[in-house]
């Protein structure tokens, strides 16, 4: 959502911001909206007052025995012409309510100009691709040769795109999800949260889910939404709520399960874990001062490559141009972990800083010190990290020849000490 003061002060900036999201210029169509607002409401004001006076007029002339019938007469009309710019506030109201929330958040000043994720911006890569003296497998052929990735089982309870993993590979799920929490909660300064998994409308709304992306979403019958990130319930912690300066910066982390219809991604990669209507994943959330969060995007996208570090695996981070960003964002890192059997770094960790945009839509604000006035929060999301995917790139990256894969050492303590996972009855 946008300040529609900001709007009408920077008009040439709003539009432009815009066209850098592919969007068609709307500063006039919302400033006049607003016009018919406020001239609405300022008629009900004054004629508001001037029923005023005229009561005043009424209980005067009653008192001296005169005729206040033409007196009463008018107030009778200045109640339906009250209740008529009343309406029409009203509906400007929400016509301007209707159009701002279907913008997408307006770009910061440096995150590259782009279609799509073409134009994304190499910032650094890490770490040492394996090489190998065999052809490597891919994640399923490898989770399937060791007995413990079933994708045909999972269709039989749900369809595509599920997946059910057994013994050691169900337990590293686990074991992912444990180590990525202790870190952000031991070292990273983040409180885990253990969220609900099913929303109402307005929570979406709040993250920017809602209106536009519904089709995305599992929706159940009695009006609850599934979660599709742990970014919803978390930053909704803070909905219309008024923090003390001190409470900030807040930092959240969760594990939870995810749930995305993947409407519009009909096609792609179809095999395997790496896009499922189902999976595991821990999110980060930070809610911050203004002048904080880009300081705070910079030391979440840490927190999230400190995971792959600690793990072994290669990666890359990109920021994303301003075609291929998420709605509500205002910049965004995408961290890459490296694939062997793709031969490609794919996304594993997605950290944006939305700056007040959610904010705005969840009311969510803090009383700085000193001063009267109420001001938004910035919010920040982050994958820290998709935790099938982490699974996914230890066994492409610790395979060996004989189809076994080597436990990363960070993971072993979470696995019992186990070092190598084997085929089922090796």
């Amino acid at each position: 959502m946008f300040d529609i003061r900001w709007i009408r002060e920077n008009p040439e900036d709003f539009d432009r911001g815009l066209a850098r999201r592919g969007l068609e210029p709307m500063a006039a169509r919302l400033i006049e909206i607003d016009k018919t607002r406020r001239a609405a409401q300022t008629q009900s004001q004054e004629i508001k007052t001037e029923r005023n006076k005229l009561s005043k007029l009424i209980g005067a002339a009653k008192a001296k025995g005169e005729d206040a019938s033409e007196a009463i007469a008018k107030v009778s009309e200045s109640k339906k012409a009250e209740a008529e710019a009343e309406e029409t506030a009203k509906a400007a109201f929400e016509e301007f309510e209707a159009v701002v929330s279907g913008l997408a958040n307006i770009p910061a000043d440096d995150v590259p100009d782009g279609e799509d994720e073409e134009a994304n911006v190499e910032v650094r890569t890490v770490g040492d691709k394996p090489s190998f003296d065999f052809q490597p497998k891919d994640h399923v052929e490898l989770g399937e040769g060791l007995g413990m990735m079933d994708f045909e089982r999972a269709a039989k309870l749900s369809g595509a795109r599920f997946v059910v993993l057994s013994g050691a590979l169900a337990r590293m799920e686990r074991a992912l999800a444990a180590f990525m929490l202790d870190m952000h909660t031991t070292e990273n300064g983040y409180t885990e949260i253990n969220p609900p998994a099913l929303v109402r409308d307005h929570v979406l709304f709040g993250t920017g889910q809602l209106p536009k992306f519904g089709e995305d979403l599992f929706k159940t019958e009695e009006g609850f939404w599934l979660i599709p990130t742990a970014e919803v319930p978390l930053t909704n912690l803070v909905a219309n709520e008024i923090l003390s300066e001190n409470d900030l910066p807040k930092r959240l982390t969760a594990m939870t399960w995810c749930f995305r219809s993947e409407a519009g991604a009909a096609g792609q990669d179809t095999r395997g874990m790496i896009r499922q209507h189902q999976f595991t994943k821990v999110e980060m959330v930070s809610i911050t001062h203004p002048d904080e969060s880009d300081a705070e995007l910079e030391r979440m996208t840490g927190c999230a490559e400190e995971i792959l570090k600690r793990l072994g695996l290669a990666y890359r981070t990109v920021v994303l141009c301003t075609g291929d960003m998420g709605f509500s964002a205002r910049k965004t890192y995408d961290i890459e972990v490296w694939l062997p059997a793709q031969d490609r770094y794919r996304e594993i960790s997605s950290c944006s800083n939305c700056g007040d945009f959610q904010a705005r839509r969840m009311r969510a604000r803090f009383k700085p010190e000193g001063k009267k006035d109420t001001v938004f929060v910035h919010t920040l999301n982050g994958s820290g990290l998709a935790v099938g995917r982490t699974l996914i790139a230890i066994l492409e990256n610790y395979q060996q020849a004989d189809g076994s894969i080597i436990v990363p050492e960070a993971l072993r303590p979470y696995m019992g000490g186990l070092d190598v996972i084997k085929p089922e009855g090796a």
